[in-house]
């Protein structure tokens, strides 16, 4: 049996709640651990656990919806659908998440992890991501 995924936000954060979300959501979304046809707690419910406005938690499945991860109907909630083959990432996402990763690389090598080490975790993360 699948665990319900904890979502925890920082309210410090330079991110804003809605991006934190999106995220938190990502990567259980791309793994798999939430099926298709899982039900996500209400946009209601989500923000008051969270201690946010209705309308961050609303951008933040919307966005997931965007991505073709949820189907939203108004008074069911968000299901998680299932997912064919990914389209390719239009050239200009291509390049927003290339600069993204290249940032976080260039943190990484500032903080002293080695170029070998964080290819290494790379590609175990990429595995690891695999449907």
């Amino acid at each position: 049996m699948r665990r319900p995924v904890k979502i925890r936000i920082d309210l410090d954060s330079p991110v804003p709640a809605y991006r934190q979300i999106v995220d938190a959501l990502r990567v259980p979304l791309v793994e798999g651990a939430l099926a298709p046809g899982a039900s996500l707690p209400s946009v209601r419910r989500l923000a008051m656990d969270l201690g946010v406005h209705f309308n961050t938690v609303g951008e933040a499945y919307r966005e997931l919806a965007a991505e073709g991860w949820l189907d939203l109907k108004h008074g069911r909630g968000a299901t998680v659908v299932a997912r064919g083959s990914q389209p390719a990432a239009a050239p200009e996402r291509w390049q927003e998440l290339r600069g993204q990763l290249r940032n976080l690389v260039a943190q990484m090598r500032s903080a002293g992890v080695p170029p070998s080490r964080i290819a290494a975790e790379l590609r175990a993360i990429s595995e690891s991501l695999k449907p």
